[in-house]
Formats: C-alpha cells, structure tokens, sequence
C-alpha cells in the first residue's frame, strides 16, 4: 500500500506520558507509544519526534511562585530531556534504533542538533527524538515541533492529543462542541483555537507543512493517518482545504 507520508514528525506532549497519574511517567505509556512508533516505522516511514515536559514540570507553575521566566524555561527543556531518554529507552527495548538529539549541549546523553545529520539519522531508518525544545526559552515545543518539521522536510506533524481532533470548544467542558474533519489555518488562527500555539500554526502556515490532529491513545490511528485515511482533524492551506471538502462532498 502506497502511504501518503513518507516523513513524518510527532509531537507528544508530556502529559501523554502520565497515564492516569497525576505527574512523571507511566511505564505502560510510554511502552505502548514506542510499540506504535514501530509499526510505523516497519511501512517505511521516517519518524521524528518531539516531546513535551509538562509530567514532570510545568512552566505557568514557575510565574506564580515569582521564579524567573527564563530559568523556568530552562527547566522545562531539561524536562524535555528526561522524557526523551524514557521513550529513547522504550523504542530500544522494541528493537528501533533511536538517536536522541538536544537543542542544548549534553553531550554525555545526547547528540548536538544539526540539522544534515538529524535528516541522514532519518535517512539510515533512525527515530529521532528531538529534546530541550528548541535551545531557547520563551518559545513551546509545539514551536520546536513546527521549526524542526521545517528543517527535516517532514511531510506533516503529527499532534497526539487526548482527544479525537480539534474542536470549536473544549469536547471535555462543552458537550455541543462540534469536531472539524479539516480547518484550514487562517481559521484556526482567527477562532484562536488552542491545539497548538499560534507562533507554531503561523511557522506551519508559512511553509505550507500540514497538522493532524489525532487522538494518540487509539492504537490505530498512526497507522491510519499514514495509509491516508481521514483521522481526528487535519490542518492545512485553503487550496488542499478547498479540495479535501470538495472530495468528501462527492462534487
């Protein structure tokens, strides 16, 4: 079966690794994430990733105690870091080959961040789990997912939620939210929807590099996504928007 794509980017957040505790990482998570991530990569397609903090440190936390912006910044990449070595582990333990990369010089745990290398790793069959965001504070690891996409010429991000796509409220809080199958960005930008932050969705827009939006929790679903079947909610430019509603339309 032909997928539709080749290179792909995850985003995970760190909350996904949680399970059903209130912080750090379940082992069951994480195990189950690295079994997905090598179906995925026995179709032949090329996997990066970028990992959230949020299990183990969350940044607003830090501004209320009156901690400095920066260094609760700083803490948060390095949080980064510690949830890439357990699902750096996890994958290992599934046979994948993995190159941990981080955005801030550790050399005793992980490999700088160059761009030409980081793409031959994808190139050789390598997961590549990008860490510390993107090396700077003031700037989410939905903008390092966006930015490292970018670089790497993935085909789409891939965001893994709780939940089954994007909708026009919260689905836990309001339950007449409706779900869009496809939203092209200038909408989501304008609605202010809050899947990923804007400076992420502006830099995709930008490049023209698609989001879906998916429910990660669904084992199925990665593999679905890349066999083009049409899963949680795909962000995209008004051309492919225009064509997407015209091809499920029937017109």
């Amino acid at each position: 079966m032909s997928l539709k794509y080749k290179r792909v980017l995850l985003k995970l957040s760190g909350e996904s690794l949680m399970g059903d505790q209130g912080f750090g990482i379940d082992a069951k998570m994480v195990i189950s994430y690295a079994k997905q991530i090598k179906t995925l990569q026995a179709k032949g397609v090329e996997i990066a990733i970028v990992i959230g903090g949020g299990n183990i440190y969350r940044g607003l936390n830090a501004t209320e105690s009156g901690m400095e912006r920066v260094q609760g910044d700083y803490m948060g990449m390095l949080a980064t870091c510690i949830n890439g070595m357990a699902l750096q582990s996890a994958c290992e333990s599934q046979g994948i080959y993995t190159r941990l990369v981080s955005a801030i010089d550790m050399k005793q745990i992980a490999e700088p961040y160059i761009r030409r290398r980081a793409t031959r790793h994808l190139e050789k069959g390598r997961v590549v789990i990008f860490c510390a965001g993107t090396g700077s504070p003031y700037f989410t690891t939905d903008s390092a997912a966006a930015l490292r996409a970018n670089e790497i010429d993935a085909d789409v991000i891939l965001k893994g939620t709780r939940v089954d796509g994007i909708y026009t409220a919260d689905p836990e809080k309001d339950p007449n939210a409706k779900k869009y199958d496809c939203i092209p960005f200038h909408k989501v930008i304008s609605l202010g929807l809050g899947v990923m932050d804007m400076t992420a969705f502006t830099m995709c827009q930008e490049n023209d590099l698609p989001i879906v939006v998916f429910d990660i929790n669904d084992p199925q679903n990665l593999v679905r996504i890349i066999e083009g079947e049409s899963v949680g909610t795909l962000v995209c430019n008004e051309e492919h928007h225009r064509d997407y509603m015209a091809k499920t339309s029937g017109v």
